[in-house]
């Protein structure tokens, strides 16, 4: 498998899945801006959408979108591993988790990014993550992880999430079960591998 990534984007929640999956893949830099490969190819051949992540199989076919492709994979490793099994109300509960990271929280950061936004309209998309984190705070009371004691896909794509929120200087300190999450998620070795793969991680 090829995992088109963009470093820091929203293709490091499926690189850390590969990474805890223990399947064997190869990264593929993009530079998103020029929709170009390293070697100069065009990216948009691969994926017209032009957005990363996307997955290229081994039958030469291409998966997109995140929660896709995450999912996917844990499929891949099987028993329980990174997603509850297909069929079950805790894998319903895990796409759950899956729409709500991507429609609610993902999106709002979109207009973040923008260089052309004034700051009176940033501070408005500001103000709707931190009241959907605030709700991801609440559910996360008592647990290691968004479906209890173990760690899944889910787990990973809120903590890219959570790094643009620190990136975009959203203000956490009220949201102490996040934060403890965070720093959780933050200390698996397979997580700090992706992480120093995409040099978002210094190495010790």
């Amino acid at each position: 498998m090829k995992l088109y990534y963009s470093p820091g984007a929203c293709s490091l929640s499926p690189h850390i899945a590969l990474s805890e999956s223990g399947l064997p893949f190869e990264l593929v830099k993009v530079d998103i801006r020029a929709k170009k490969l390293e070697n100069g190819d065009d990216y948009t051949q691969i994926n017209p959408k032009g957005s990363v992540p996307a997955l290229g199989l081994d039958d030469g076919t291409v998966l997109t979108e995140g929660p896709a492709i995450v999912q996917m994979i844990a499929d891949k490793v099987g028993g329980g591993k990174l997603a509850p099994e297909n069929g079950t109300a805790e894998r319903y509960r895990l796409q759950e988790w899956l729409n709500f990271i991507s429609t609610d929280l993902h999106k709002s950061f979109g207009p973040l990014f923008s260089p052309v936004l004034g700051d009176d309209a940033k501070q408005f998309f500001k103000d709707r993550i931190a009241k959907y984190l605030a709700y991801a705070d609440k559910q996360l009371a008592g647990k290691d992880y968004l479906m209890g004691s173990s760690f899944t896909v889910a787990d990973g794509y809120l903590f890219v999430i959570l790094s643009w929120a620190e990136r975009m200087k959203i203000d956490t300190s009220g949201f102490p079960n996040l934060n403890a999450f965070k720093a959780r998620v933050a200390a698996r070795p397979k997580v700090q591998q992706a992480l120093q793969s995409e040099g978002l991680l210094q190495k010790a």
